[in-house]
Protein backbone atom coordinates (compact mmCIF):
# COMPACT_ATOMS: atom_id res chain seq x y z
CA UNK A 1 0.00 0.00 0.00
CA UNK A 2 2.84 2.53 0.74
CA UNK A 3 4.01 1.72 -2.59
CA UNK A 4 0.59 3.34 -4.19
CA UNK A 5 1.10 6.35 -1.69
CA UNK A 6 4.21 6.96 -3.20
CA UNK A 7 3.79 6.92 -6.60
CA UNK A 8 0.68 9.32 -5.65
CA UNK A 9 2.97 11.71 -3.87
CA UNK A 10 5.50 11.34 -6.95
CA UNK A 11 3.31 12.12 -9.17
CA UNK A 12 1.39 14.86 -7.91
CA UNK A 13 4.81 16.40 -6.89
CA UNK A 14 6.23 16.22 -10.48
CA UNK A 15 3.02 18.34 -11.92
CA UNK A 16 3.18 20.72 -9.12
CA UNK A 17 7.13 21.00 -10.26
CA UNK A 18 6.16 21.17 -14.05
CA UNK A 19 3.47 23.85 -13.17
CA UNK A 20 5.30 26.05 -11.50
CA UNK A 21 8.39 26.06 -14.19
CA UNK A 22 5.44 27.10 -16.56
CA UNK A 23 4.54 29.90 -14.06
CA UNK A 24 8.28 31.16 -13.83
CA UNK A 25 8.84 30.60 -17.45
CA UNK A 26 5.60 32.85 -18.36
CA UNK A 27 4.24 29.38 -19.98
CA UNK A 28 0.91 29.20 -20.00
CA UNK A 29 -1.54 25.62 -20.16
CA UNK A 30 -4.79 25.82 -22.28
CA UNK A 31 -7.57 23.89 -23.34
CA UNK A 32 -8.86 25.25 -26.64
CA UNK A 33 -11.15 23.61 -28.97
CA UNK A 34 -10.54 25.76 -31.93
CA UNK A 35 -6.14 26.52 -33.35
CA UNK A 36 -5.32 29.27 -36.18
CA UNK A 37 -4.36 27.36 -39.27
CA UNK A 38 -1.09 28.29 -39.33
CA UNK A 39 -0.47 26.49 -35.93
CA UNK A 40 -2.43 23.76 -37.41
CA UNK A 41 -0.27 23.75 -40.17
CA UNK A 42 2.78 23.71 -38.05
CA UNK A 43 1.94 20.85 -35.78
CA UNK A 44 1.19 18.92 -38.85
CA UNK A 45 4.93 19.60 -40.47
CA UNK A 46 5.88 18.59 -37.23
CA UNK A 47 4.64 15.57 -37.24
CA UNK A 48 5.71 14.98 -40.82
CA UNK A 49 9.32 15.97 -39.39
CA UNK A 50 9.21 13.68 -36.30
CA UNK A 51 9.86 10.09 -36.37
CA UNK A 52 7.98 9.29 -33.10
CA UNK A 53 4.98 10.98 -34.00
CA UNK A 54 2.47 9.72 -35.89
CA UNK A 55 1.37 12.18 -39.08
CA UNK A 56 -1.36 14.25 -38.96
CA UNK A 57 -2.79 16.48 -41.80
CA UNK A 58 -4.02 19.89 -40.88
CA UNK A 59 -7.76 18.73 -41.11
CA UNK A 60 -7.32 15.79 -39.00
CA UNK A 61 -6.40 18.01 -36.62
CA UNK A 62 -8.92 20.61 -36.77
CA UNK A 63 -11.03 17.81 -36.13
CA UNK A 64 -9.02 16.22 -33.25
CA UNK A 65 -8.71 19.94 -31.52
CA UNK A 66 -12.59 20.09 -31.11
CA UNK A 67 -12.63 17.03 -28.79
CA UNK A 68 -10.24 19.91 -27.16
CA UNK A 69 -6.48 20.25 -27.06
CA UNK A 70 -4.51 21.36 -24.60
CA UNK A 71 -1.47 23.82 -25.69
CA UNK A 72 1.55 24.89 -23.87
CA UNK A 73 2.13 29.09 -25.18
CA UNK A 74 4.70 31.15 -24.46
CA UNK A 75 4.96 34.81 -25.84
CA UNK A 76 2.48 33.79 -28.35
CA UNK A 77 3.99 30.54 -29.45
CA UNK A 78 2.39 27.19 -28.97
CA UNK A 79 5.63 25.51 -27.35
CA UNK A 80 3.69 22.34 -26.70
CA UNK A 81 0.37 20.28 -27.39
CA UNK A 82 -1.31 17.43 -27.07
CA UNK A 83 -4.35 16.18 -29.20
CA UNK A 84 -6.96 13.47 -28.70
CA UNK A 85 -8.90 11.48 -31.63
CA UNK A 86 -11.90 10.22 -31.47
CA UNK A 87 -13.14 6.96 -32.67
CA UNK A 88 -16.58 4.90 -32.20
CA UNK A 89 -16.58 1.45 -31.37
CA UNK A 90 -20.32 -0.20 -31.10
CA UNK A 91 -22.37 2.68 -29.25
CA UNK A 92 -18.96 3.91 -27.30
CA UNK A 93 -16.63 6.37 -27.94
CA UNK A 94 -13.00 5.88 -27.44
CA UNK A 95 -10.78 8.82 -27.22
CA UNK A 96 -7.36 8.18 -28.51
CA UNK A 97 -3.97 10.88 -26.67
CA UNK A 98 -2.10 11.93 -29.53
CA UNK A 99 0.18 14.00 -30.89
CA UNK A 100 1.87 15.34 -27.90
CA UNK A 101 5.11 17.62 -28.54
CA UNK A 102 7.13 19.95 -26.48
CA UNK A 103 9.54 22.26 -27.84
CA UNK A 104 13.25 20.59 -27.15
CA UNK A 105 13.75 23.87 -25.27
CA UNK A 106 11.60 22.94 -22.42
CA UNK A 107 11.96 18.84 -22.24
CA UNK A 108 13.34 17.95 -19.35
CA UNK A 109 10.86 19.93 -17.41
CA UNK A 110 7.85 17.23 -17.18
CA UNK A 111 5.82 19.63 -19.24
CA UNK A 112 4.50 16.33 -21.48
CA UNK A 113 3.68 14.67 -18.40
CA UNK A 114 1.73 18.08 -17.48
CA UNK A 115 0.09 17.98 -21.01
CA UNK A 116 -0.56 13.84 -20.68
CA UNK A 117 -1.98 14.60 -16.93
CA UNK A 118 -4.75 17.70 -18.01
CA UNK A 119 -5.57 15.17 -20.69
CA UNK A 120 -5.94 11.80 -18.67
CA UNK A 121 -8.48 14.41 -16.36
CA UNK A 122 -10.32 15.80 -18.66
CA UNK A 123 -11.13 12.84 -19.74
CA UNK A 124 -11.46 10.69 -17.02
CA UNK A 125 -15.07 9.93 -17.21
CA UNK A 126 -15.04 8.72 -20.68
CA UNK A 127 -13.04 5.63 -22.71
CA UNK A 128 -9.66 7.15 -23.39
CA UNK A 129 -6.39 5.37 -25.18
CA UNK A 130 -2.78 5.77 -25.35
CA UNK A 131 -0.94 4.02 -28.12
CA UNK A 132 2.95 4.92 -27.53
CA UNK A 133 6.49 3.61 -28.30
CA UNK A 134 8.72 5.45 -26.05
CA UNK A 135 9.35 4.60 -23.16
CA UNK A 136 8.66 7.56 -21.32
CA UNK A 137 5.34 8.07 -22.40
CA UNK A 138 5.03 4.52 -21.13
CA UNK A 139 6.56 5.45 -17.74
CA UNK A 140 4.27 8.85 -17.10
CA UNK A 141 0.71 6.52 -18.51
CA UNK A 142 2.04 3.95 -15.37
CA UNK A 143 2.33 6.91 -12.82
CA UNK A 144 -1.26 8.81 -14.36
CA UNK A 145 -2.84 5.25 -13.43
CA UNK A 146 -3.15 3.77 -16.35
CA UNK A 147 -3.47 0.29 -17.63
CA UNK A 148 -1.38 -1.38 -19.50
CA UNK A 149 -3.59 -3.93 -21.68
CA UNK A 150 -2.77 -6.36 -24.86
CA UNK A 151 -4.45 -6.10 -27.91
CA UNK A 152 -6.19 -9.99 -27.27
CA UNK A 153 -8.07 -7.48 -24.30
CA UNK A 154 -9.43 -5.32 -26.85
CA UNK A 155 -12.72 -5.48 -29.57
CA UNK A 156 -11.70 -6.73 -32.60
CA UNK A 157 -14.12 -3.64 -33.79
CA UNK A 158 -11.36 -1.43 -31.66
CA UNK A 159 -8.48 -2.83 -33.03
CA UNK A 160 -9.58 -2.81 -36.58
CA UNK A 161 -10.77 1.11 -36.07
CA UNK A 162 -7.07 1.71 -34.91
CA UNK A 163 -5.11 0.06 -38.09
CA UNK A 164 -7.42 2.39 -39.98
CA UNK A 165 -5.66 4.81 -38.91
CA UNK A 166 -2.64 3.05 -39.67
CA UNK A 167 -1.86 1.60 -35.94
CA UNK A 168 -0.95 -1.70 -36.54
CA UNK A 169 -1.50 -4.79 -34.29
CA UNK A 170 2.48 -4.19 -32.82
CA UNK A 171 2.54 -4.88 -29.52
CA UNK A 172 6.36 -5.41 -30.01
CA UNK A 173 6.70 -1.68 -30.82
CA UNK A 174 3.86 -0.48 -29.22
CA UNK A 175 2.45 -0.64 -25.83
CA UNK A 176 -1.37 0.15 -25.46
CA UNK A 177 -2.66 1.90 -21.98
CA UNK A 178 -6.31 3.09 -21.04
CA UNK A 179 -7.62 4.66 -18.05
CA UNK A 180 -9.50 3.48 -15.21
CA UNK A 181 -13.11 4.30 -17.17
CA UNK A 182 -11.91 2.03 -19.70
CA UNK A 183 -10.15 -0.54 -18.29
CA UNK A 184 -13.57 -1.13 -15.71
CA UNK A 185 -15.67 -1.55 -18.42
CA UNK A 186 -13.93 -2.81 -21.87
CA UNK A 187 -15.46 -5.92 -21.98
CA UNK A 188 -18.05 -4.24 -23.12
CA UNK A 189 -16.64 -3.24 -26.14
CA UNK A 190 -16.35 -7.22 -26.69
Amino acid sequence: MNTLLDIDAEIDQLIEQAEAFCEKEGIEIKLVYKLSNKSLEIISERSKALPTLYYVSVEMLKKRAENGCFILKKDDEIIGHIFVHEHQVKEHFVYERSSLWVDSTYRNCNLGLLLMARMTEFFSETFLISIAQTPKVHQYNELLGMTHVTLSKMSTQLVQELEKLGKLRDELNYRYYVNACFASEIGQLK
